[in-house]
């Protein structure tokens, strides 16, 4: 499972063509976050990743020099213990430090990039996050296997596994222990990852009824009330699965440290007891989900999608609750995914550059109803010539789970 080198030249070359579209000045670029320097090393170092413009790239490490030099097929992996000897030790590995570097800002609290720029004076750092999200963004055929095996995987727990054990009177969170059971049998690694700074998720959002539209704190359209205040992931103890609510399972499935991300509703009861207006605006999502689909080819821009929902959105019962509702409304239909949950690019106004093929997106047109919770659909696709190929099976409509 370990990472082959060209895989990683390959991610080394698109990075610094990047770098010399967007950033010429710099002459290379620092990594910090450890699921960045996982990405360009092959592992999961605590440390410093430097990738020059030219010339080999090399992996310093605060802790995990061992285990970097066994997972990753990089000729340069050295140990560090500060910020102070930075300079000279990729001077020493024959790749100096120039004047003007590219930094993954967001890789650094505010304390460690005070001592990186104390320790370095006489270097400048300019932006490089959205070089690296940009580069992230464009996957591999190896990657896009994993992505693909995972949202096979993902369908058959949401759509056939876990469904026989669902019935009346089990709790939110109840159900998170049952789908989370099924999951590990099913190969999911456990961890789900979030790159925006402070957002976390475990498992996902399990929300019966109105738990659906209860205020969040997740940048996500679908509310919950969570285990603890201190915990609000998952679902509650307290919140139970009766008839005439609907159940909303919104999570991801990890698989070699690649999600896929789908959501799927329930109904408990024969499916023609479900309410109109709920049916209504589950199918408005699907069609909704296929015109996105018909429009995730390369060169399609992403605010273009986002306007094209608004558009369709406008003229319909459901502007109020499309995408959440009041302030757990958001302002965007999709986003990228690949090694965290929230990748780039996302389907919302300012993402203006074209989709390349091999992206893969989660998308997810959702409608909170006032009083009864919330339906729509999620799933990630892959980008192709022809559209948009769902990983996470075909199977879009509200299942009814009937007896008790």
């Amino acid at each position: 499972m370990n990472i082959p080198l060209q895989e990683l030249a390959a991610r080394w070359d698109r990075c610094r063509k990047l770098l010399r579209q967007f950033s010429p000045q710099a002459q290379g670029v620092l990594i910090f976050s450890r699921l960045n320097i996982y990405y360009f090393s092959g592992s999961f170092a605590n440390g410093v990743f430097w990738l020059p413009t030219s010339g080999d790239p090399v992996l310093l490490c605060r802790r995990g020099e061992d285990r970097a030099k066994i997972e990753s097929p990089m000729a340069h992996i050295y140990p560090f213990a500060s910020y102070r000897d930075l300079a000279a030790l990729l001077a020493d590995a024959g790749s100096p430090l120039p004047k003007l570097v590219g930094a993954e800002m967001n890789g650094l609290s505010w304390t460690l990039a005070n001592s990186l720029s104390k320790h370095l004076p006489d270097r400048r750092f300019v932006p490089a996050d959205k070089i690296l999200a940009m580069c992230r963004a464009h996957k591999s055929e190896r990657e896009l296997t994993f992505l693909r095996e995972a949202g096979r995987r993902h369908a058959r727990c949401l759509t056939e596994l876990l469904p026989p054990f669902l019935h009346e009177g089990m709790s939110e969170l109840a159900i998170c222990h049952k789908l989370s059971e099924i999951f590990f049998a099913e190969g999911h690694l456990g961890i789900l990852r979030m790159e925006n700074y402070g957002e976390e998720v475990f498992l996902g959002h399990v929300s019966v009824g109105e738990s659906a539209n209860y205020p969040s704190v997740f940048n996500g359209p679908v509310g919950l009330r969570g285990v603890h205040p201190a915990t609000p992931h998952m679902g509650s103890a307290k919140v139970r699965w009766t008839a005439g609510k609907p159940l909303i399972i919104d999570n991801g499935f990890t698989l070699a440290g690649y999600m896929t991300d789908k959501t799927q509703v329930y109904w408990l009861g024969e499916k023609e007891t479900l309410p109109d207006k709920a049916r209504e605006a589950h199918e408005f999502c699907i069609g909704l989900q296929e015109q996105i689909a018909g429009l995730l080819r390369p060169g399609t821009l992403p605010s273009a999608i986002w306007n094209h929902c608004l558009a369709r959105v406008e003229g319909s019962p459901w502007r109020d609750g499309f995408m959440g509702l009041g302030k757990n409304k958001v302002f965007f239909v999709g986003h990228g995914i690949g090694l965290a949950v929230d990748e780039y690019p996302v389907l919302a106004q300012g993402f203006d550059s074209p989709l390349a093929e091999g992206m893969a997106l989660a998308v997810e047109p959702k409608i909170g109803v006032p009083g009864f919770g919330m339906v729509g659909v999620e799933n990630t696709f892959e980008v192709t010539p022809e559209g948009g190929k769902s990983l996470t099976g075909e199977e879009f409509e509200i299942i009814a789970v009937c007896g008790g």
